[in-house]
């Protein structure tokens, strides 16, 4: 016990060209759990994975003390991966035969996890105790980000690591999940599992957490125990002060000479994978002037019912689904519909997989294109600079998109979104990989285009305490049964 487990001597970090976290020096010993702390693109991800020789060092040592030990690795990054690599062996009929590739939650389970067979006890155990057997045999595509999440964490368990690196776990799960996670995860700690927790919450800080690293611009600003770094005076150091109060928020809620035009209208909607039913006759209706809220637990349809709107999902054109007055496959072109409509999921991060720069990222949700292949009038161009100034992310307009972080990916994101003011504009866990400054921000700028715009809003959040006040409506989903 108190043996040193993993040091960090004199190590300089690459990031494709860039050299950061230069000379850097960090020990962990055995017994300590870490949490890393940082705003978004602070480099905490970073200096995770060189722990387990997943991104390489120019200069200095890392010691694995425990030479030989299983590791686990949970993050957004290999969420995405997950669903990306689900997708390419869905297509390449090829890549299908020779191997099942991660393409249902059972397969996902198992992927690279070569010892680990489906079915024996160990594995019943682990999914026991993630509460996800009713997971396994759906397609990972259809999974809700928080099942996702729950099935990353069960595959790493499946390895019995002796080092879990947790980048954001919580991100995306329901509050009831989310407490169980936490006992989940405490739990390990206890057991003898060594923890690393990457999280943008510093409220996320499990109880099992018993040090502290702060990391900013990618370098280390400081390190301690919980009880020294989570004081209030470090964490405005490293997050900037409490950006709470806004000024947007006295602005009066929109009004509108349309108001009550139908934007959407769902009648007795049906929605089934296999025996499941995700969502039983559901009849909703939202009109322009309204900005909705969908809340409800993991599993419950939320994502299925946006996907139904946008057109992913064609399990809609069997339903009775109006947009803008028109019911969906009655003739209306794909392309005029989604014009009118723009929606950000965790899911584009995947998609939007080409070499581009930031600027042009933002610039092709005028066009709903992963690309950008028209030029941009003067008045665009003015549009995707204000969106990014919005935003705070004018600084990355000519760095490649794929160089950026999670966080700042989301930004981006979310610029696009906004860029081309559609009539209806569909936010999935928009705050999802912020941190605390930009989270008030995004809040704030959401809050703006639901009180100020035409723009109707519809808002899907697992955190009450990130919902825009503009809201006028909520829609509460229950899980099936």
């Amino acid at each position: 016990m108190d043996q040193p487990f993993i040091t960090l001597d004199n190590v300089t970090i690459r990031i494709r060209d860039r050299m950061v976290f230069r000379n850097t020096d960090w020990e962990i010993r055995t017994g300590q759990q870490w949490a890393i702390l940082g705003p978004n693109g602070a480099g905490k991800s970073s200096l995770a994975r060189v722990l387990i020789n997943d991104i390489p060092y120019s200069q200095g040592t890392v010691t694995n003390h425990l030479e030989g030990m299983p590791a686990g690795y949970v993050s957004f990054e290999l969420q995405d991966w997950m669903i990306n690599t689900g997708e390419m062996r869905r297509d390449d009929r090829s890549a299908r035969r020779s191997s099942p590739g991660p393409e249902r939650a059972r397969d996902a389970l198992v992927y690279g996890n070569g010892r680990v067979a489906p079915g024996s006890p160990f594995f019943t155990k682990v999914v026991g105790l993630m509460k996800i057997g009713r997971l396994l045999d759906r397609e990972v595509r259809n999974l809700s980000t928080g099942e996702i999440r729950k099935v990353l964490i069960a595959r790493a368990l499946l390895k019995s690591p002796r080092l879990l690196i947790l980048d954001e776990p919580l991100s995306g799960v329901d509050a009831e999940s989310r407490e169980e996670l936490t006992g989940v995860i405490n739990g390990l700690a206890s057991f003898g599992t060594q923890l690393i927790l990457i999280t943008n919450h510093p409220e996320e800080v499990l109880p099992c957490i018993t040090h502290v690293l702060c990391v900013k611009d990618c370098s280390i600003l400081g390190r301690g125990t919980k009880a020294e770094m989570m004081k209030a005076g470090v964490l405005e150091r490293l997050y900037g002060p409490d950006p709470s109060a806004s000024s947007l928020r006295a602005a009066p809620v929109k009004a509108s000479a349309d108001a009550g035009r139908p934007l959407v209208e769902m009648r007795n909607v049906t929605v089934r994978y296999g025996k499941t039913k995700i969502l039983d006759k559901l009849n909703w209706k939202m009109s322009s002037g309204e900005n909705w809220a969908i809340t409800g637990p993991n599993g419950s349809g939320k994502t299925t019912l946006l996907k139904l709107i946008t057109g992913d999902n064609l399990q809609g054109y069997a339903n009775k689904i109006f947009l803008f007055g028109k019911r969906k496959g009655s003739g209306e072109m794909l392309w005029e519909t989604k014009q009118r409509i723009s929606f950000l999921s965790s899911d584009q991060l995947v998609s939007y997989r080409k070499t581009a720069r930031v600027a042009d990222v933002v610039a092709s949700g005028f066009f709903d294109t992963v690309g950008l292949y028209r030029n941009l009038s003067e008045q665009q161009k003015g549009q995707v600079m204000r969106w990014m100034d919005m935003l705070g992310i004018s600084r990355l307009q000519e760095r490649l998109f794929e160089q950026t972080s999670y966080g700042e990916k989301r930004l981006v994101m979310i610029a696009r979104a906004a860029v081309k003011s559609p009539e209806l504009l569909i936010l999935d866990e928009p705050c999802e990989g912020l941190d605390p400054a930009n989270r008030r921000s995004v809040i704030d700028i959401v809050d703006h285009i639901g009180r100020d715009t035409l723009t109707g809003l519809i808002y899907v959040t697992h955190y009450p305490e990130e919902l825009p006040a503009c809201i006028t409506h909520k829609l509460e989903m229950k899980a099936p049964v």
